[in-house]
């Protein structure tokens, strides 16, 4: 199946809607059955029939297809958030007693589902450094039923090598989870490398366009199907029919999008790569970045994250920077038309810098559709203001 069919037909069966070329939003919370029989039937069969909308949804089914297809799964979810699909991954696959081992410094609140929420029930995580196979093969208990991995990470982009960890875990018998947002299905295939459940926040380069948050969930059908019939049914992390169609939209356009960032990001990396401000750059495709083999060799692109360690010598002058930047939004998030940077600082306390995860001067990047020489002049323009 290629992509651009993926992308602009597979699930739209536009004959059953007046042959629009754009699918409709069928906004309706119920459906109706002619007979008891048909009902009664139904409910059993929610995942694939339509009951009611917080189970499945016309538009959403159509967008699933797609996902499921993209990904070279056989089945997919859409969620309301990335954190409501990361956590249906996870609950659906532990129970009180379970151990999970996941990489340090992922997403905030993946690392809050497993050291705040899921503690709460008898459910324990240990965090280790995933760089190394050996970390996960001495973190490994006899209660561990998850393994979930953040390949590369948002903000020091640290990789785990995906089939090492999946040959360790298929070995264990241990369920494999993967938070895939940073490349997106198109830049790497985690499901082709024998992972079993692959997560998205949607919300990023799928979205596209800052006006939709959503979050995905691919994997085989057995393991879709569980989810669905619990995690999604009863904890209800829907997302609605408008936001579904949103992501059908941009779907369209993501390999463009792709494309553009990739190499816009290569050209504003080569120019901070080389100023005298700059003490360090980390991106997975720099020759300088210490994973850039596995990089190479698992990632199929890079996308428009980077993070920038400034020289500096105190937090006035990180600000300064940061705040004499014209063209880039200071904003959380990424993957959308507009450039943006998020300062390491803003999460710090100004008074206890000592106790920071990360250097007071790191400030992450993205790079999004605008004119990458548009963007170089007003980095250079920033740096200006603190020499």
């Amino acid at each position: 199946m290629d992509l651009s069919y993926i992308l602009n037909h597979l699930g739209e069966e536009r004959d059953q809607y007046f042959d629009a070329v754009s699918p409709p939003i069928i906004q309706t919370s119920n459906f109706y059955f002619k007979d008891v029989e048909s009902l009664r039937n139904a409910f059993p069969n929610e995942r694939d029939i339509h009951v009611y909308t917080r189970g499945n949804n016309p538009t959403v089914e159509i967008l699933r297809k797609k996902i499921a297809a993209l990904a070279g799964a056989e089945d997919a979810l859409v969620f309301s958030s990335g954190v409501a699909a990361i956590s249906a991954a996870v609950m659906a696959n532990v129970h009180a007693g379970d151990h999970v081992v996941c990489v340090k410094k992922p997403y905030g609140w993946t690392d809050k589902l497993l050291n705040k929420f899921l503690s709460r029930y008898g459910v324990t995580a240990t965090m280790i450094d995933g760089t190394k196979i050996e970390n996960f093969i001495a973190a490994i208990q006899p209660s561990t039923r998850v393994i979930f991995l953040e390949s590369p990470n948002s903000f020091t982009f640290d990789l785990q090598d995906i089939k090492a960890v999946v040959k360790l875990a298929k070995e264990k018998n241990i369920v494999t989870i993967i938070d895939n947002s940073y490349c997106t299905s198109l830049g790497q295939r985690c499901i082709d490398m024998g992972i079993d459940i692959e997560v998205h926040s949607a919300t990023k380069y799928f979205g596209g366009h800052s006006d939709v948050v959503a979050g995905y969930l691919m994997g085989s059908k057995k393991m879709v199907a569980k989810i669905f019939a619990s995690e999604l049914l009863n904890i209800g992390g829907i997302i609605s029919p408008n936001d579904a169609w949103l992501l059908i939209r941009s779907l369209r356009t993501l390999p463009i999008r792709l494309e553009r960032i990739q190499a816009s990001t290569a050209t504003v990396v080569k120019f901070i790569e080389q100023h005298p401000q700059v003490e360090r750059v980390i991106f997975p495709f720099s020759d300088s970045f210490p994973q850039h083999a596995l990089a190479k060799e698992q990632m199929l692109w890079c996308g428009g994250l980077f993070t920038v360690i400034i020289k500096a010598t105190d937090v006035a002058h990180v600000e300064t920077f940061c705040n004499s930047l014209k063209r880039f939004l200071m904003a959380v998030s990424w993957g959308g038309h507009e450039s943006l940077i998020m300062p390491a600082c803003s999460f710090m306390n100004r008074d206890d810098l000592d106790l920071a995860d990360y250097p007071y001067n790191m400030i992450r990047f993205y790079i999004g559709l605008e004119d990458p020489k548009v963007l170089i002049e007003d980095i250079e323009q920033a740096f200006q203001k603190i020499r």
